[in-house]
């Protein structure tokens, strides 16, 4: 069975997966992803027409989320619980379908005339191989149009996906937004849309910018509402003995629920990858056994996972395949997925972790305290800008000479020990700004201070992406100039389609000289390419050395 997809930085050959996924997604599992999508097109379709009409539905705006963050990189591995969505997907458009005819008809007085595209009309067939058929005309990639339309409808679909994980924390935490919710619907329908030309979808990509910023913006008011503003912390590498759970992923819900569900249990919580940032809100560090942080980015898992006497909790994308060795002691929960792992599933918004912390005591845990170091989080907006006179009046009297935003998606490809090169390489009059799991290729390394600055400062995960916004929004205007003005640069990884969406969002704010690696995205052809060059004199990331005398000018 053949596969197309190249929505991922590691991407096979830097052009495409074709055979299996270097992600480890099978051709039946990409291909009803596709068919995932396209039914998601499908209602969008009918969602966006009926929001003409006043018509919204709660239900179908939470399924669209859900159902694109399902096809995230590293997000669900398992056929069956896809071809589900499928299903459900076909039911909610056929509901939405039938509340706007009968509006249309109530308000115009006659039937909607109008041909509409055939992800409209898309109807599933009743077995996982029919569906997986059906998907060789559902997929992303189409030759019917010219390579830089296609290019700009995937940016556009990689950027929606982005953006539906984002919108999922938030809507768990009980944040929606109606202006996030319909651009969703706007965003999918016009991907099946044949009238809309390249220049309608660049236009189309930033809007999307402005609402993704929007969204993150929310989703950073959900969290610190639920767990207050993060705080400077100094977080414990290593563990304790004793039984243990390590919790890795993005949310933060389930490891507040987890939090409680295991205090005066006797078993420490560790943190692993994009759950460091947890360390330093107030509502999760008051938990004592919230005892540190163990290895480092996601896609050393199965080396860090091998042969532990833990139990671990996948919340979020980011997994890879379980190997045999702990394959009996990982769990997954909220759209997380892989064949034959067990999963908690959430009942009336709440998870019983309680099969996790029962493996927890059957493992036995860490038989002695190993303590590596200790690195400081919790340089959100908040920490940061309460100290904006001090930064102002450093950047004034040349204490600092530079900052730098040094951060994205982490990945196993070559090429990534740049941005350990770089860290290690930013003069010491300049500032580290980072986030996302990008900084484990740096975050151990001891930069120092400059006064009562710390050299590195933790933003957090990629879900807090709107505080560095932030923070240069407000420098600038502090400094009354644009943020292009600013002395600060952005050096950026990426890896899959959240990274996506936030440098779109950067575009659309007018950010320009953004350096991007490891590698450029297959899905980026020459012409788009080229515009991008043009507008926002986006490039490359080149050397360590070359990169750094081009932006300080020595």
């Amino acid at each position: 069975m053949a596969m197309f997809c190249r929505q991922c930085e590691q991407t096979a050959k830097g052009q495409g997966c074709t055979i299996s996924g270097v992600c480890g997604k099978k051709p039946d599992v990409a291909t009803l992803q596709d068919v995932l999508v396209y039914a998601l097109e499908g209602i969008s379709v009918y969602a966006n027409l009926a929001r003409g009409l006043n018509i919204k539905d709660k239900d179908a705006d939470i399924f669209v989320t859900e159902g694109l963050f399902t096809t995230v990189t590293n997000v669900n591995f398992s056929g069956e619980k896809i071809a589900e969505l499928v299903y459900k997907a076909y039911e909610t458009k056929e509901r939405i379908k039938k509340l706007f005819l009968q509006e249309y008809k109530n308000t115009k007085g006659k039937d909607f005339p109008e041909k509409l595209p055939a992800a409209a009309d898309f109807k599933p067939q009743d077995s996982i191989d029919k569906l997986i058929e059906q998907g060789k005309s559902t997929q992303v990639i189409s030759a019917a149009i010219s390579a830089d339309t296609q290019s700009l409808r995937e940016i556009l679909l990689y950027g929606l996906k982005g953006m539906a994980a984002y919108t999922d924390h938030a809507a768990i935490l009980g944040r929606t937004d109606e202006e996030v919710n319909a651009f969703f619907h706007k965003g999918l329908s016009s991907l099946v849309n044949d009238k809309l030309n390249a220049n309608d979808y660049l236009s189309l990509i930033m809007e999307f910018g402005k609402v993704n910023l929007r969204c993150l913006e929310i989703l950073d008011s959900a969290h610190t509402k639920y767990l207050g503003n993060p705080e400077p912390t100094k977080v414990t590498l290593g563990v304790k003995k004793g039984p243990a759970i390590i919790v890795s992923g993005h949310d933060l819900h389930d490891l507040k629920q987890l939090l409680e569900q295991t205090k005066d249990k006797g078993i420490n919580i560790y943190t692993h990858s994009e759950m460091l940032p947890a360390h330093g809100y107030p509502e999760l560090k008051k938990y004592k056994h919230l005892a540190g942080h163990f290895g480092s980015a996601w896609q050393n898992q199965q080396k860090e996972f091998d042969n532990i006497p833990a139990a671990i909790l996948m919340t979020t994308n980011c997994i890879q395949e379980p190997r045999i060795s702990y394959k009996d002691r990982i769990f997954t929960t909220g759209l997380v997925a892989w064949p034959d792992v067990e999963h908690i599933a959430a009942i009336a918004g709440e998870k019983d972790f309680s099969r996790v912390i029962q493996k927890a005591k059957e493992l036995g845990g860490f038989k002695e305290d190993t303590v590596e170091k200790e690195i400081t989080v919790g340089f959100g907006h908040n920490a940061v800008l309460s100290a904006a006179d001090k930064i102002i009046a450093a950047v004034k009297s040349k204490t600092v000479r530079h900052f730098f935003l040094v951060g994205g998606c982490d990945g196993a490809k070559p090429g990534r020990n740049y941005y350990t090169e770089f860290a290690q390489k930013v003069p010491n009059d300049c500032i580290i700004l980072t986030l996302a799991c990008g900084k484990f290729r740096f975050n151990r390394l001891d930069l120092g201070s400059i006064g009562p600055f710390p050299r590195l400062l933790d933003c957090g995960q990629c879900n807090d992406s709107y505080s560095a916004t932030k923070i240069a929004v407000a420098l600038a205007d502090a400094f009354k100039c644009s943020v292009n003005d600013l002395p600060l640069s952005l050096v950026l990884s990426w890896y899959e389609q959240k990274a996506v969406c936030i440098l779109l969002t950067l575009l659309s704010l007018g950010i320009k000289n953004i350096r991007l690696g490891p590698t450029l995205p297959a899905f980026v052809s020459p012409g788009v390419l080229n515009v991008l060059v043009e507008k926002f004199n986006i490039k490359p990331i080149t050397t360590p050395d070359n990169d750094l005398k081009e932006i300080l000018h020595t």
